[in-house]
């Protein structure tokens, strides 16, 4: 994903209609039509944690809310709900991964039916995980100048610098070619062992062919982008291992179309993370997801997408676009908020560490040891997301 901001526009319509239309959440995820009864809370996809209710061992007790006619007999799952006006609530208990919410009425206008359904996300603890986009010049960097070590390589030096102060874990999403021609299979495999020897902590993902032209898979078929993740998938296998190959998380620009997102999910795609923002009056950067959920996501940690089997994550900041000074202020509120406190999900690009690059900045590593230093001293755990539920393990 690039951050830079463009005001040419191709966002599809296929965003609130077709595939993705079929996708809507909330109400209009099985709503019976021209039906008043709904589920208002939790949210159709929602990820629920210990935030979210009483969890005990086996079980996570949360409460349900919604709108009726008032005259209706309300039930949850069976249960009478409790009546408030047009508002009703029960509690419900999940003990499974996934739970169906059902909301039943009956009044005058007949019997009426609403259905949700939730993930509980039974092992989640504070964690976070840190994401680099953009990844080539250090590959180039490192071929072209036959280093000893890949750590010779100031870029990969800092970051070990930090795993080895803070136990951060990355994932370096990389492309197969660069603008002078550089390709993936120009780096050689002379580095495999010591790629396997840091894969606790360090791992590769396909992120896209090349930095151009931007928004590379908003518009392309899926068999592109698959052709595409393949490629690069096999020569990161090839020169670093399998055990330093990670499925992707974040597509550059962060926007496939949606009958993508089940061949992703096929190549080992668990979570995509996107920033749900609105830009120009639509919402962006957002893996064209209808705006319903898109607005869901943009102040929630994540959102399952039940027919792909995809995971949506909300990143939380981009260091390259946040000043060390305002990287707390802008952490800490997400951490005051239950719907996003649980996961932190880090992000920045790589092209802001080289000094050749025309937006250089020389406190790039400053700003990553902040935000990490920051979620470190608060307890939160550094993760893969692609190792257990969103990074969350037994």
């Amino acid at each position: 994903m690039n951050e830079a901001v463009t005001t040419r526009r191709t966002f599809l319509q296929a965003a609130t209609t077709g595939a993705a239309g079929a996708a809507l959440c909330g109400a209009a995820a099985a709503k019976t039509p021209g039906s008043p009864l709904r589920i208002q809370e939790p949210f159709h996809g929602a990820v629920l944690n210990h935030r979210h209710g009483t969890q005990k061992e086996t079980s996570l007790k949360i409460r349900v809310s919604g709108v009726a006619p008032r005259s209706d007999a309300v039930t949850i799952n069976s249960a009478t709900a409790q009546r408030a006006g047009e508002t009703f609530s029960a509690d419900v208990t999940l003990r499974a991964k996934e739970t169906e919410i059902v909301a039943a009425s009956q009044g005058p206008a007949g019997r009426q039916s609403h259905r949700i359904r939730v993930v509980w996300d039974r092992y989640s603890q504070p964690r976070y995980r840190f994401s680099i986009d953009d990844n080539s010049f250090f590959l180039r960097d490192i071929a072209q100048k036959k280093y000893g070590s890949l750590f010779d390589c100031f870029y990969l030096k800092g970051l070990r610098d930090l795993h080895t102060k803070y136990g951060t874990r990355f994932v370096l999403n990389i492309y197969y070619t660069t603008a002078d021609g550089f390709e993936l299979p120009q780096f050689p495999d002379r580095y495999k062992s010591e790629w396997r020897d840091n894969a606790d902590w360090l791992r590769l993902a396909f992120h896209a062919h090349a930095n151009k032209p931007d928004r590379p898979y908003q518009n392309a078929p899926a068999a592109q982008l698959i052709a595409d993740l393949d490629r690069v998938a096999e020569q990161i296998v090839r020169f670093a291992g399998e055990q330093s190959y990670t499925p992707p998380t974040v597509i550059h620009w962060g926007m496939v179309q949606p009958e993508a997102l089940k061949p992703l999910y096929e190549r080992g795609v668990r979570v995509l993370s996107g920033y749900f923002r609105v830009l120009n009056g639509k919402w962006d950067v957002n893996y064209l997801l209808d705006d319903t959920r898109s607005e869901y996501l943009s102040r929630h940690d994540a959102l399952m997408d039940f027919e792909s089997g995809i995971v949506f994550s909300k990143i939380d900041i981009v260091c390259n676009s946040v000043p060390v000074e305002q990287t707390v202020p802008t952490l800490a509120p997400l951490a005051r908020d239950p719907q996003q406190a649980e996961i932190m999900d880090l992000f920045t690009h790589e092209q802001y560490f080289w000094p050749f690059y025309s937006h250089y900045l020389p406190d790039h590593f400053e700003r990553l040891e902040t935000a990490i230093r920051w979620v470190t001293e608060r307890g939160y755990a550094p993760v893969f997301f692609h190792e257990g539920f969103l990074g969350g393990r037994a």
